[in-house]
């Protein structure tokens, strides 16, 4: 607009100055016709010149200023007023501004539809990452070159690279496994016409996670024109799932063993019963107390299996209560005396006068002294002592129980696993008799129910100490009298 200004202001300065010299001359002549000093004339023309120059100059450059003013300030749809010769040429500049206007008008439309089609395309972007972040499969994608677009950690983890530094390099640098690296160029040149390709694999080549099986799920993405973007591969680690079917299978099949034992001893006594085989009362009433013993131990087996399981599946219900550990331990010395009495087993008590209330439920911590102190018994030879201790530890606010004995110990390789489910030490399976089940559930009610610890100190030939500790409880609030 400045431009067509400066056109047409220098346009009638022009012509001011032609009009100037025309008349300049006409008046050199008329001068000069008449007898005039030449002088004179031509200083006259000069004068004349510049006045006419002058005065059009500032009528037009007001004019014009008038029209700028005009056409910035205005709506660019008035006609604006000025002299009848130069109203075709502000008719123009007027339909010149209009449609300047509605130009900017519609870039600036435009310009706000790309912003709000990058936050839309941004947010997608975002939300798209946010979910592949908290996948637990790995993601990897490719464009058509074969350069790593998008990864997740899960990808990281599993592969053994950095993904916020895996973007934009080539799959080859960063993937070393050779098989999956061919997975996904062969997916890539099938294109989008065939079924996504699905499989197994061995990650052999990742030096972190070596020998893992995975399942491979690749496929092409595909544009706007029908035509593949980029390869989409998700890995599914089968590690976890395999390792849960071999713990399953091993439960079963050790389960079904332990079951079997009992039900084959109940079995062949009571054949023996049917053909009577016992002729007499004494022998008779032997095999009900076998039958009987192997009946009990068989309920054991079963009880804690179940109470294992709804543990473990978080359905067991708990009694909580402020509990006295003291009294508990009073009562399962007193439930195992007998016991102990058999095999001339002395058994002590060390317990702290006081703080050694706990929150809790009463019956599965009862059951976890007697389980210890059992197997303390079981285990150690006639003649020996076991020692049941209850303390308080003000500073980590938890009452501590110990059940040590001076019996045959445990090896270091074994004591690793004696919590385990149906773990019994190979060479002590003559020793006593047991269902490998007891320390698995103790474990579970002090760790998971009643967010405790459990640990053992042993050593071979000399005696182990079991012990746990639990938070202590809050006493209930007395009642004024």
């Amino acid at each position: 607009m400045q431009t067509v200004i400066r056109s047409i202001l220098g346009g009638l300065a022009l012509g001011t100055l032609a009009l100037g010299v025309g008349l300049a001359t006409l008046l050199a002549v008329g001068w000069l016709g008449f007898g005039g000093n030449p002088w004179f004339v031509v200083a006259g023309a000069c004068l004349t010149v510049t006045i006419i120059g002058v005065v059009s100059g500032m009528a037009m450059g007001g004019a014009i200023r008038g029209l700028s003013r005009e056409l910035e300030h205005g709506d660019g749809s008035r006609l604006v007023s000025g002299p009848r010769w130069l109203r075709s040429v502000l008719r123009a500049l007027n339909e010149y501004q209009v449609r300047h206007q509605q130009g900017e008008a519609a870039w600036r439309t435009r310009e706000q539809d790309l912003e709000i089609r990058a936050r839309v395309a941004d947010d997608g972007r975002m939300q798209s990452e946010a979910v592949l972040e908290v996948m637990d499969d790995a993601v990897i994608v490719c464009n058509t070159l074969l350069e790593i677009i998008s990864s997740n950690q899960a990808a990281g983890r599993l592969l053994g690279f950095d993904p916020a530094t895996a973007e934009g390099h080539p799959i080859a640098e960063i993937v070393k496994d050779h098989t999956l690296r061919r997975i996904i160029t062969e997916t890539l040149e099938a294109g989008v016409d065939v079924e996504p390709r699905r499989g197994e694999l061995m990650l052999g080549d990742c030096s972190n996670m070596g020998g893992n099986a995975c399942e491979v799920v690749s496929a092409c993405a595909v544009d706007r024109q029908g035509r593949a973007s980029a390869v989409v591969t998700v890995l599914h680690d089968l590690s976890r799932e395999r390792e849960i079917s071999q713990m399953k299978s091993e439960f079963v099949s050790k389960a079904s063993h332990e079951l079997r034992t009992p039900l084959s001893s109940m079995r062949a006594y009571v054949e023996m019963l049917v053909d009577g085989e016992a002729r007499d009362e004494d022998t008779r009433q032997e095999f009900y107390r076998i039958i009987q013993s192997e009946t009990d131990r068989l309920a054991r087996l079963v009880d804690n299996m179940l109470n294992i399981s709804r543990i473990e599946a978080g359905i067991i219900e708990v009694d909580r209560d402020v509990v006295d550990m003291h009294d508990l331990a009073d009562r399962a010395v007193q439930t195992l005396e007998p016991h102990a009495r058999e095999k001339s087993i002395t058994l002590h008590t060390e317990i702290a006068p006081v703080g050694t209330m706990v929150c809790g439920d009463s019956d599965m911590l009862q059951q976890v002294i007697v389980n210890l102190l059992s197997n303390g018994i079981k285990y150690t030879p006639e003649g020996g002592r076991v020692t049941v201790q209850v303390d308080a530890d003000t500073l980590t606010r938890s009452v501590h129980v110990a059940v040590a004995d001076t019996g045959l110990g445990i090896a270091p390789h074994d004591a690793e696993h004696v919590f385990e489910k149906f773990f019994r030490v190979e060479n002590y399976k003559r020793v006593a008799k047991g269902t490998g089940l007891g320390l698995n559930l103790c474990r579970h009610i002090i760790e998971t129910v009643h967010q405790g610890q459990i640990g053992l100190e042993s050593t071979l030939g000399m005696g182990s100490r079991f012990w746990f500790s639990v938070p202590m409880g809050q006493l209930p609030a007395r009642v004024a009298a």
